[in-house]
């Protein structure tokens, strides 16, 4: 059963994890977020950091009609009453699709991707901090490396002050209103954004950086799921 919860005035928290890719990068030949590591499924590793982060209301699942079996495997197992539906052909539409499942007490939303399975409660908490007091926020690390921009040809155009420059994470975090306002307007304007923020920026909302965790990576190749057997493997 889901937790009760103490909603007071501030309104409650959902998570949508997005779970919807293929993940055709790793060479698994079925969605990444299936795959195991340390013998539990990156997908349940995911939605298990938010539930035990104490920290959310309610968790949305966005999945891919051919994981629905899979998923529904995953979901059976878990303590909490989570809500689901199919993606869209894109990410952005399939966020859209978890956004429209949203509670009526819902204040702060919370996106994440399924593949980014070492999220943990500090990083939760921060996200949920940085939505209530700015309207939203974007986890990410600053850059440790020299940024160069090139041309088409790559040929380098500027090097930009490296000091001011983030590498953005998820979850990102929003007020319901706005990250709805910002979705809704994507769509009216044929606008497809790389990320959430992204489409808050265009309707000109400023989004604050909060601190991630250089553990928090996104699995997308071969090369990541041996990276991320070696953080189970080195916890602290």
């Amino acid at each position: 059963m889901q937790r009760n919860r103490d909603m007071n005035n501030e309104g409650a928290v959902s998570a949508i994890i997005v779970a919807a890719g293929r993940g055709s990068r790793t060479g698994l030949g079925y969605n990444k977020v299936l795959a195991e590591l340390g013998g539990i499924p990156m997908l349940e590793r995911t939605i298990r950091a938010f539930i035990g982060s104490g920290l959310i209301h309610h968790i949305i699942l966005v999945i891919g009609k051919d994981d629905e079996e899979q998923v529904k495997a995953i979901i059976q197992k878990l303590p909490w009453d989570i809500r689901w539906t199919y993606g869209g052909s894109e990410r952005q539409e399939s966020v859209y699709n978890g956004l429209k499942l949203l509670s009526e007490d819902t204040a702060i939303v919370l996106i994440h991707d399924a593949a980014r399975p070492f999220v943990d409660e500090a990083i939760i908490r921060r996200s949920i901090e940085g939505a209530r007091e700015y309207g939203a926020a974007c986890v990410g690390m600053p850059v440790k490396d020299t940024i160069k921009q090139a041309d088409q040809e790559g040929y380098i155009l500027q090097t930009p002050d490296r000091t001011l420059l983030w590498s953005a994470q998820t979850p990102q975090a929003f007020r319901k209103e706005i990250i709805l306002k910002a979705h809704e307007h994507a769509r009216q304007s044929g606008i497809m954004g790389t990320d959430d923020a992204m489409l808050a920026e265009r309707i000109g909302i400023r989004v604050k950086m909060v601190e991630g965790s250089s553990r928090n990576i996104k699995i997308t190749s071969k090369e990541d799921l041996l990276w991320a057997e070696a953080i189970l493997r080195n916890p602290d």
